[in-house]
């Protein structure tokens, strides 16, 4: 269903099917933006086009430009609220499976028939004697089914004038299964007892007695294999906007005709009072109009200071009740709320982030063709030169086999698993190969202060006293009293008092004043920690040292917090959202690989300067809301910056999706996790320096691999349109060339994680 946008203009978000590789996706972009008043961006990782057109153009004549350029297209379609009792539909995990379970099935087959395949061509004494025949059975299902994808491509690549990995693929294994199939029914191939020796000479030869079977099912295996743990990991590209709309609460408790009801979130009204209890997420937008407490935004907004509310203020879905007893009325609910705008900014960011088009199939466009034209070209000259259509062919095809390289099928998929696995040892995880292609580029990365340089709680930071007050006195009698309040900050100060002093004693009588601190008697002492405000109305003014320390912390984003007992004002405490230890020499590392720091946060822009000097950051970007993250990080990439994001919370969600290289802190959201491309497990910001290292170092074997990949077999084709290659040559150059990328790949094992 189409949704209009500015006047005379709609846009509309098409499911797309049958593409194999980012070129599809941009050659289905280029035929849509063809059409007058279309403009389309497709993204391969998600699998949609978003389309935005004249308000006269017909949904169905954009559907109709796609399927005649080869591909399907349809409108998703729209969620269906089952009836009360129905049996639920198949959830998204299970679907995702499903559209595996055909390539499954197609490996499963490949690998289970190529294997004895290969061992009879390349051990002779495996060479029965119908083995050929033997390795006919077994290769034509790889060839024919579980290689039909590539076949499919194929064609579909070459009605567009188009050639990639799939063409070079299917061109090379069609024409070593059906010279094969010549050879045993033409040649002398199929003789009972026909043997392929280890010879290593080169010599001309007809070819009616080679047989290339292995080549053919070989090929076929170590491909699908790739393909198939690449399309593993691209299914999660829809689950950034699962795990983010899982965030808010499901139930909640309705106040109706003075009874608490309980009812899904999903049936709450506008209007609706309802309530929230201590540590209870709040279930959508609303007004308070009942109570005070704190509310923790900070994943939603980044904010590490809780937010004091009462009466009349505004509060945001899914943030969490830190304090008291709320009673809201909802005032936006549903596709209205800010986080399912978020999820929407999230959406919008995948979806205009196009997967970077695979090394191999450019390498492909140019490769295929010279290939193709040398096989042309070979057969043309051999027929010219009168040496006899048998022997002409044998050149030609000999040149086709010999272009469609096993270690092509391994370059990628083996360097990745090492990289990953690595990876994994190490607390990063990668999520496919199209991520490796943006660490090159990366020339900046963005920051997110809370949680991610900073450790995303409060933290007794310090302690300032009045003369001839004791330390120990202040921790001891300030953390008992806090230890009885809720309270995020009250807790900060307990945990700090509590780790330098021990154990705390117990308040003989404590009492919360909301909006200002708590009073209580401890060990005989009447003591007050809260607000300055809260010792001015029992007349207890700062002492000049303690002013100027409390407005010195304040002006650094800090919070400070007064303490008194015995009617005299005692201490000042220091509470601040602490910097990362490692956060300083992380910003170091990751200035070596040449990148500049930006901090961008939700946060004031005291507190975040105070963190960037803290670390060694240059530029400060603050006091921006979730959405506003997201024009910061288009704005650098329109000033013509490769930029990385690193991000823990949901307000970091669509600012990670939309960067050209998101790295989530594991520690963080799931919805954060989802919508990067790295996951730093560790939550230590150090682990962001090795991502990006190993992620380049794993790219730069990819690259080696597949030069080596090519480069063995471009060195064969002389020998293959010269007529001079016999298949154990042609059988030894692949498989050394396959041993050469894995081992090149198993280097990865050593990569180690700069001194920490």
């Amino acid at each position: 269903m189409s949704t209009p946008t500015t006047a005379g203009t709609a846009q509309v978000e098409l499911a797309i099917g049958g593409m194999t590789c980012a070129s599809c996706a941009a050659r289905i972009e280029k035929k849509l933006n063809r059409m007058d008043g279309v403009e389309a961006t497709v993204n391969y990782a998600t699998e949609k086009a978003k389309v935005t057109f004249d308000a006269d153009i017909d949904v169905a004549a954009l559907i109709a430009t796609v399927e005649a350029t080869g591909y399907t297209a349809a409108e998703p379609a729209p969620p269906k609220s089952a009836a009360p009792g129905a049996p639920e539909g198949p959830s998204d995990e299970e679907k995702a499976d499903e559209e595996l379970r055909p390539l499954k099935q197609r490996l499963v087959t490949a690998v289970a028939l190529a294997v004895p395949v290969i061992a009879m061509a390349m051990v002779p004494a495996l060479q029965i004697e119908y083995w050929q025949w033997l390795s006919l059975t077994l290769t034509a299902p790889v060839v024919v089914y579980a290689a039909w994808p590539f076949h499919k491509a194929a064609w579909t690549n070459a009605r567009h004038g188009a050639a990639t990995m799939d063409t070079l693929i299917s061109v090379g294994t069609i024409a070593a299964f059906l010279w094969s199939l010549w050879a045993l029914f033409f040649g002398t191939a199929g003789t009972p007892g026909m043997t392929h020796p280890f010879e290593f000479t080169i010599a001309r030869s007809d070819g009616a007695g080679n047989i290339y079977l292995e080549a053919a099912a070989g090929v076929t295996a170590f491909i699908l294999a790739g393909r198939y743990f690449e399309a593993r990991s691209k299914r999660k590209a829809g689950a950034a906007l699962k795990a983010l709309m899982q965030l808010g609460a499901k139930e909640v408790t309705v106040l109706r005709g003075g009874q608490e009801v309980t009812v899904p979130t999903a049936d709450l009204q506008v209007g609706d009072r309802f309530l929230v209890r201590p540590g209870e997420k709040i279930a959508t937008d609303g007004t308070v109009v009942e109570g005070s407490s704190a509310v923790d935004a900070s994943m939603l907004t980044g904010e590490s200071v809780p937010v004091e509310v009462s009466v009349g203020d505004s509060v945001t879905g899914a943030t969490l009740n830190a304090g008291g007893r709320l009673v809201v009325e909802a005032t936006r609910v549903g596709s209205d709320t800010q986080l399912a705008r978020m999820a929407k900014l999230v959406e919008d960011a995948q979806n205009g982030k196009a997967a970077a088009q695979r090394l191999a199939d450019r390498i492909s466009a140019v490769f295929v063709p010279v290939v193709i034209a040398l096989a042309l070209g070979t057969l043309g000259f051999w027929l010219g030169t009168g040496q006899g259509l048998t022997a002409a062919f044998t050149a030609a095809v000999a040149v086709l086999i010999i272009a469609c390289p096993c270690a092509l099928g391994l370059a990628t998929p083996t360097a990745l698993m090492v990289g990953t696995g690595r990876g994994a040892q190490l607390g990063i995880l990668i999520k496919g190969p199209e991520v490796l292609e943006t660490t090159r580029k990366v020339d900046t990365i963005v920051l997110d202060k809370t949680g991610t340089v900073t450790t995303g709680r409060m933290t007794l930071i310090k302690v300032h006293t009045a003369e001839g007050t004791d330390e120990t006195d202040v921790l001891r009698l300030a953390g008992a009293l806090e230890h009885s309040s809720e309270h995020p900050i009250a807790q900060a100060v307990a945990t700090g008092a509590a780790a330098k002093v021990g154990t705390l004693p117990t308040p003989e009588d404590f009492a919360n004043i909301p909006g200002l601190g708590v009073q209580g008697i401890v060990e005989g002492h009447a003591v007050l920690v809260g607000r300055e405000k809260l010792l001015d109305e029992w007349a207890m003014a700062l002492p000049a040292e303690l002013k100027a320390a409390k407005d010195t912390a304040e002006k650094a984003g800090k919070t400070a917090i007064a303490v008194a007992w015995d009617g005299e004002a005692r201490a000042v405490l220091e509470v601040a959202d602490a910097v990362k230890e490692t956060s300083p020499e992380a910003i170091r590392r990751l200035r070596a690989l040449g990148l500049t720091p930006i901090l961008l946060t939700g946060d004031n822009k005291a507190v975040a300067e105070a963190v960037a000097a803290e670390v060694g950051i240059d530029e400060v970007i603050a006091e921006v809301m979730p959405q506003d993250k997201v024009d910061v990080v288009k704005k650098l990439q329109a000033d013509g910056r490769s930029v990385a994001m690193v991000g823990d919370g949901v307000n970091d969600a669509a600012a990670l999706a939309q960067a050209d290289l998101g790295l989530a802190m594991g520690t963080g959201t799931d919805a954060a996790i989802e919508a990067g491309d790295l996951t730093l497990v560790r939550g230590d910001l150090r682990a962001a320096a090795d991502a990006i290292r190993l992620s380049r170092k794993t790219l730069g074997t990819i690259r080696s691999n597949l030069f080596w990949a090519f480069a063995y077999n471009v060195a064969a084709l002389p020998l293959a349109a010269a007529g001079l290659l016999n298949p154990m040559i042609a059988g030894a150059a692949m498989a050394f060339s396959s041993v050469f990328v894995v081992g090149n790949s198993l280097r990865l094992r050593g990569f180690q994680a700069a001194d920490k």
